[in-house]
């Protein structure tokens, strides 16, 4: 029996050491610290927030640096200059997508997120142009988020007092956009199925930035069989695909070829005129994965970055004052924002392009991948390798930014109070596989935002000392508090805005 276990320890070890070989890989392949067998880098990363991390093993192994994600060769490029030259200036050698084992799982490969070759640039191509034909960046979607603005506000002041959560309120509101897009209608804020959707997707997002998320993603064979939040989360996305199919069958049953209302019925449409073509992207998987893609990314990212500019109005009173002052001078309290008052506003779009900097959403991008050998900066990264570009090190870096990890929208102005741009802001990426809803999330976070400010100021019984900015979740995604630490009753509150200068009306703003 000793003898036994002793060989079998023996081969084990073996294994282990040759799989440490094989994985040492050329001898050009980019620095970067050494890790274990089989869990590769993992036990030196801050498992709560790994991008910082690595971050600091930059500092020693330098902007282009490969690490382990347990069997998973990865290189992380670090910093603006490393980012924009791989993603923009080397664009069609990083245009991979990573098959990301969770989003694999769920769309089966299908769909826009994590397609590549001819495959992602059909559906890419087709998408962006029918995001614009239906007024993604335009007039038509302005009109869209006025609207739904307008309900946003009529809820709120509706509650007469009364406590919310905000959470609630701006998923709603955005999901209600990208619905109008891609399913041809808006849900009532009372609709519980909808309620339910939008709580999987922020479900989804906190997993995904959760350990356990991570865990998922590098042994997901693993954790298939080991019990676990995975499954639930897995059990509540099928009901959102199913949501899905659901409307899809929908559009099919009153589809008009010569008046088609949304996305879904131009694929569709698409999908009959290549029925005939073996080779086409357009069929059913690609459209319920595709318009799956659509509906989360285009809710949970934009709805948690306005939750976070709440956060940071309340913290920051005199910059929330400051823009209001603006808004007022420039558009007033009555009429509806337009996207063409955003020039002259330069301290509110600086406030904005602010927020979206500190809040770093997606701190180490979507992941891309090598689709083949790729020489980089004189080293080779390997086909088959996770590319990890960190926006947060774009976001973040000291000779791009003066105080890069303070809150200060003069990064955002020039000398005379002009808005001025800065290339080191991306956090939609950059390069071909940026984001494709870039358009459609800068005009909803502008004009919902300035209606707010329009008509409510936030204040907090804590006072501005209780906002913890700091993310609840943070990994793939930085997820903002739902939370705030308080040493007294109470939550946020909110107070209207009205033409007088008195403010009336109250209501708890609760995190």
């Amino acid at each position: 029996m000793d003898v036994s276990l002793v060989l079998v320890a023996g081969l084990i070890l073996t294994l282990l050491v040759l799989l440490g070989l094989k994985r040492g890989g050329p001898v050009s392949l980019p620095p970067g610290p050494s890790g274990l067998p089989l869990i590769g880098n993992l036990l030196q990363l801050d498992k709560r927030a790994p991008f910082k991390t690595l971050l600091k093993l930059s500092e020693s192994h330098g902007p282009v640096m490969t690490v382990y994600l347990g069997p998973q060769r990865a290189v992380v490029l670090v910093g603006y200059d490393a980012v924009k030259e791989a993603l923009v200036d080397q664009a069609d050698d990083f245009t991979g997508r990573a098959p990301i084992p969770f989003l694999f799982r769920v769309t089966k490969g299908y769909g826009l997120a994590i397609s590549n070759g001819e495959r992602w640039r059909q559906l890419r191509r087709f998408t962006l142009t029918t995001l614009r034909d239906f007024g993604m960046g335009r007039k038509g979607m302005e009109e869209w988020i006025q609207e739904e603005s307008s309900h946003l506000v009529a809820r709120l002041n509706s509650l007469e007092g009364a406590s919310f959560d905000p959470t609630f309120y701006m998923s709603c509101t955005v999901s209600n956009v990208i619905c109008c897009l891609v399913f041809g209608q808006r849900f009532s804020y009372d609709d519980e199925e909808f309620l339910y959707l939008l709580q999987t997707i922020s479900e989804v997002l906190k997993f995904g930035s959760s350990p356990w998320g991570q865990l998922y993603n590098v042994f997901p064979r693993l954790m298939e069989v080991l019990p676990g939040r995975q499954h639930t989360i897995l059990a509540r996305v099928g009901a959102l695909t199913d949501f899905v199919r659901q409307k899809i069958r929908e559009h099919e049953d009153t589809l008009d070829p010569s008046s088609p209302r949304d996305y879904i019925d131009c694929f569709l449409l698409r999908v009959h005129q290549e029925k005939e073509v073996p080779t086409t992207e357009f069929h059913h998987e690609n459209l319920v994965a595709t318009v799956l893609n659509l509906y989360l990314a285009g809710t949970e990212t934009t709805s948690s970055t306005i939750r976070f500019a709440l956060s940071v109005f309340i913290k920051y009173p005199k910059v929330q004052e400051d823009m209001q002052q603006e808004i007022d001078t420039v558009i007033g309290r009555q009429r509806c924002p337009y996207m063409e008052d955003r020039k002259s506003l330069p301290f509110t779009d600086a406030v904005i392009h602010e927020i979206q900097r500190l809040m770093d959403i997606i701190p180490m991008n979507f992941p891309h991948y090598a689709l083949q050998d790729i020489t980089f900066r004189g080293y080779t990264i390997p086909k088959n390798t996770l590319i990890l570009p960190l926006l947060h090190s774009v976001l973040k870096e000291e000779k791009q930014w003066a105080t890069p990890w303070s809150f200060n929208p003069q990064h955002f102005l020039d000398q005379n109070g002009s808005f001025k741009k800065n290339p080191a802001f991306l956090p939609f990426s950059a390069g071909k596989r940026s984001c494709v809803g870039e358009s459609l999330a800068r005009m909803e976070l502008f004009l919902f935002l300035v209606s707010l400010l329009q008509r409510f100021t936030l204040s907090c019984s804590g006072g501005p000392d209780s906002i913890d900015l700091s993310p609840e979740y943070s990994s793939f995604a930085n997820v903002p508090r739902r939370k705030i630490q308080r040493t007294s009753e109470s939550g946020h509150r909110i107070k209207t805005h009205p033409d007088s200068h008195t403010r009336k009306k109250q209501h708890e703003l609760c995190f």
